[in-house]
Formats: structure tokens, C-alpha cells, sequence
């Protein structure tokens, strides 16, 4: 978490800082709009390239999605999904030899992703369903962009886009964008049973755009919960982290609809009153995935390991778990880990997470108070680093052979070097030398 440090007094620009990033996110926006995203001349080769050999009068590709929803609402783009009449053996063919490099990421479903130094677009030739069964289903490629877009899940998520800017809107998406409305295209039951993942897609629509949801749509998700059941717990991670990145996650507490489901989708995170507090200090702070999971799922109980293991988290989550719940049992244990053992411990872990440990003991303990936080994140943030300096080459220079005893007295000399306050003479480490050789 990296914070703005007016909240500690300590920092008199901060202000000033602030003010600097809101000026320079006002000019991305004012760039964003008299510039859009589609008049990148590098987007207009890939669209003329998909309608050479067609007729003028007939529409080869559209932007599609995220992007367009990102576009309207005057959001950075990130991923660019693309909609064409061209097969994908026809779009390999057109962009062979080009600059951009082909990856048949969904060929059987008919996407090939393009790939530049600048972009990473996903091409989906148009289709209908002819049959569904969860998440699969038996497909007809089509050139009519109405029916495509009656197969997609949400009406925000239909709305159209051409290398021009002109918008096309066959499931009024646009109308629905403006006033936050998350809507099912058709039945909500039959979409939902076509594929059980689009309950989790939209609660984090709903999440994003803070959406009232309407009651025939939460009498479909609510039949439909053990559908979930059947999806692969990976395709479930990767949504849930969106829905943990999402801005506005931190007020889920305030729909008592959404923090039932979500409670039930993912009853390991259940420290979802923890939300309340963080919000307490969230303007202060950058809370990334790692750390959000950490405060909705560290206690007493190990529920961490159990959530690693449900879900076969990365190592790199599932150590960081690991870290924050053992230190923060030792914080219940050691009352001077944030005060006269505090340079030792940033040391042996770092600053960033002591700041996170931070974090999550205010979230975890209503007796904090706001001024407890934050002057311990001031005591965090003045420590000195400290940096060991002797190596095995320090020790070769001595007298050690190279070998695993090396690096067990380099060990040991490091932790004398800690514990006697970052100290140790040149000739106390000669003596550990001798007394090892």
C-alpha cells in the first residue's frame, strides 16, 4: 500500500500532490475525448485489413465490450475486444506477414488474438447458439450483427463500435450505461443457465456501476447458486480478483443483497465487515489484491490455507497469506513489533509490509483508533533500512572455504548482526569465523 502521507502531518506537499494527480487525470480524460482510442492509426490497418475484399456497404468489424463501455464513459482502455464477419482461418490469413504476431487463443470458438508492441486485440467472429450446456455450446458462425449480439450476457456489454466512432446498439446498452443499470439481454434464467459464471459477472457489473437489481433477476441467481458449483474454481479466481480490484468493492457492505450473495458465492472471505474500517483509511491508501485478501481472510482459524488450497492460488498470494497471518499472530503476541523491535522486523520482511500489517490489524481491531494507525504507519515510514554488508566473499577474504558451512556461519553472523541492534566488530566476526573453521 503506498500512502498519502497527509494524513500523518508529515508531509506539507502532499496536498499539492494530489491536486497534481487529479490535473494530470483531468488531462488524460480531455486527451481521451479529443483523441479517442479507435483513431490509433494502428487500429485503423487492423480494420481496413478485416474489410479488404468486401463490399463497402457491409460492416467487417466492430469494437465490442469492455472497451466500448470504457470509451463511453470516459475510462482508460485496456483490452480491446474486436467483432468480425471474418473467419479465423480468413483474419490469419489477412495478417500474416503484418506487424502483428497471431495467436490462436479460442480458434475453436472462433477468436484469434493480435498481437503488437502496442496492442493486444481479441478477434471473435460473430455467432449464434444453437444449443447450450453451461459454459459450452454448439455455435453457427453468421454475418448478422443483431443475433450476435442477442448471445452475449449483458445489455452494456452489446453495444457496438466502428473504426469511425459510430455506435451501434441493437440491445439499447447505451441507455441502460447511463443510468447504471446492469440488465440480462432476454430471460435472466435462461442466461444464467446457459452459464453459471454470469451470476459472479454480475455481481461485479453490479459492483462496478453500484446497480440496483431488479427482482426477477435476483430470483434467478438465487435458484441458480449451486450452478456455481460446476464451474472451475479457476475461471472463479479470475473473477473474483476483478471483483477484489474494483473501486467501489469497498462499499459492498451497503447492498445487504450484494454482500448476501457474495457471502455465499465465497464463504471463506468472511471478514467482509472489515470493509467498514478499511474504509476508514482507504482514501489514504493504494490497497492492492494481495492485501484486500489478506483482510478478508486472515484470523485465527487458518482460513487463508483453506482458501489457497480451495482455489489453487498462485505462490506468490499464498506465501504473502502465509507472511501476513503468522506475523500477524505475532503482533497479538509481541506488542513491540511496531515499537522498539520495528527496524528489526522491516528488515526481515520490508516497509511495504509492515504497512500492510498495519492495514490489516486497524481493519481487524475496533479498538484502534484512526490516530493509533496512523502514528504507528509514521513510526513505519521514519525507520531507518538497514543493510547487511558482509558476504561470502567477506568471509573467503578471511580464511572460509567455499561450501555450505560458509553460508551457515554468514547466517549466523547476520543474526548476531541483527540482534545486537545492527552491530558486530570486524574481530567478533573473525572469532565466529575461527570458532567454525
Amino acid at each position: 500500500a503506498v500512502f498519502d502521507t497527509a494524513i500523518l502531518g508529515s508531509n506539507p506537499s502532499a496536498p499539492a500532490k494530489t491536486m497534481l494527480e487529479k490535473s494530470f487525470n483531468l488531462l488524460k480524460k480531455i486527451k481521451r475525448n479529443f483523441f479517442p482510442f479507435y483513431k490509433d492509426k494502428d487500429l485503423k490497418f487492423v480494420f481496413q485489413k478485416l474489410q479488404e475484399d468486401l463490399p463497402s456497404d457491409k460492416v467487417a468489424a466492430r469494437f465490442v465490450g469492455g472497451c466500448v463501455r470504457k470509451h463511453l464513459t470516459n475510462q482508460e482502455i485496456d483490452d480491446i475486444d474486436i467483432a468480425t464477419v471474418i473467419s479465423s482461418e480468413e483474419i490469419k490469413k489477412k495478417f500474416n506477414n503484418t506487424n502483428f504476431k497471431i495467436i490462436d487463443t479460442g480458434i475453436k470458438h472462433g477468436t484469434i488474438t493480435l498481437v503488437s508492441k502496442k496492442f493486444k486485440l481479441e478477434l471473435t467472429t460473430l455467432r449464434q447458439d444453437i444449443e447450450t450446456y453451461g459454459r459450452h455450446a454448439k455455435v453457427e458462425y453468421i454475418d448478422d450483427w443483431k443475433l450476435d449480439s442477442e448471445r452475449r450476457d449483458f445489455t452494456i456489454n452489446a453495444i457496438y463500435l466502428d473504426i469511425n466512432g459510430k455506435i451501434f446498439d441493437p440491445q439499447l446498452g447505451t441507455i441502460d450505461l447511463k443510468n447504471n443499470n446492469v440488465k440480462f439481454i432476454g430471460d435472466p434464467q435462461k442466461r444464467i443457465e446457459e452459464d453459471y459464471l454470469r451470476i459472479i459477472r454480475f455481481i461485479r457489473f453490479k459492483i462496478m456501476y453500484n446497480s440496483k437489481i431488479e427482482e426477477t433477476t435476483n430470483n434467478a441467481i438465487k435458484q441458480n447458486l449451486n450452478g456455481i458449483k460446476k464451474i472451475s474454481k479457476e475461471r472463479i479466481l479470475v473473477e473474483l480478483y476483478k471483483i477484489l480490484n474494483l473501486q467501489n468493492f469497498i462499499n459492498l457492505n451497503e447492498s445487504d443483497y450484494l454482500k448476501e450473495i457474495f457471502n455465499l458465492i465465497f464463504p471463506e472471505l468472511k471478514n467482509i465487515n472489515r470493509l467498514d474500517r478499511l474504509k476508514k483509511i482507504y482514501k489514504y491508501s493504494e490497497i492492492n489484491l494481495k492485501l484486500m485478501l489478506a483482510v478478508l481472510l486472515i484470523d485465527n482459524d487458518n482460513n487463508h490455507e483453506y482458501f489457497s488450497h480451495k482455489y489453487n492460488v498462485s505462490n506468490e498470494i499464498k506465501d504473502e497469506l502465509h507472511l501476513l497471518a503468522k506475523n500477524f499472530q505475532s503482533l497479538k503476541d509481541n506488542k513491540d513489533l511496531f515499537n522498539k523491535d520495528l527496524e528489526k522486523n522491516i528488515y526481515l520482511t520490508d516497509k511495504s509490509h509492515l504497512i500492510n500489517l498495519n492495514i490489516l490489524n486497524f481493519t481487524s481491531n475496533p479498538k484502534l483508533s484512526l490516530k493509533d494507525f496512523s502514528e504507528t504507519l509514521k513510526k513505519i515510514l521514519k525507520s531507518k533500512t538497514h543493510q547487511f554488508h558482509i558476504d561470502g566473499k567477506y568471509l573467503m577474504e578471511r580464511g572460509m572455504k567455499e561450501g555450505k558451512l560458509l553460508g551457515k556461519v554468514l547466517k549466523k553472523i547476520e543474526k548476531e548482526w541483527v540482534d545486537n541492534n545492527f552491530n558486530i566488530s570486524d574481530d567478533r566476526v573473525k572469532e565466529i569465523i575461527k570458532l567454525n573453521s
